[in-house]
């Protein structure tokens, strides 16, 4: 398990931004023990839950995209429209876990899913 630091908080912030931009919603962060955001649409109803990751990398060099399993399941967990957003250098890659597939492998003491680019992965350029 990693340790987030304020680096990756100021990511996955102006990511989840530049997410409900789109639809001028908002956000609400939540516990440190839950998934990281809630998610509104512009009139303020709960839409979607979203984990955000941060990619240290530009968006075309990102994939396989990585993401801890516990995390997706968290995410699912939570039923409403779970989404997954991938935090990149250069804007975020975004998905319903629904509509993605990918590999899970067992690696530093944790399963990792990895998913590599397909339909069900949409992305914003730009923060």
């Amino acid at each position: 398990m990693r340790i987030e630091t304020n680096q990756d908080k100021v990511r996955e912030k102006k990511a989840i931004q530049k997410f409900v931009d789109r639809f001028s919603g908002s956000f609400k962060k939540l516990s440190p023990s839950d998934i990281d955001y809630r998610v509104f649409d512009k009139d303020k109803n709960l839409v979607a839950y979203a984990e955000v990751k941060p990619i240290y990398k530009p968006l075309s060099e990102s994939y396989p995209l990585p993401i801890e399993a516990r995390k997706v399941v968290k995410v699912c967990d939570k039923i409403l429209n779970p989404v997954i957003i991938w935090a990149c250098d250069d804007g975020i890659i975004y998905a319903k876990p629904s509509d993605i597939e990918g590999q899970a492998v067992y690696e530093n003491n944790e399963i990792i899913i990895y998913y590599n680019k397909q339909s069900g992965t949409k992305y914003i350029r730009g923060y």
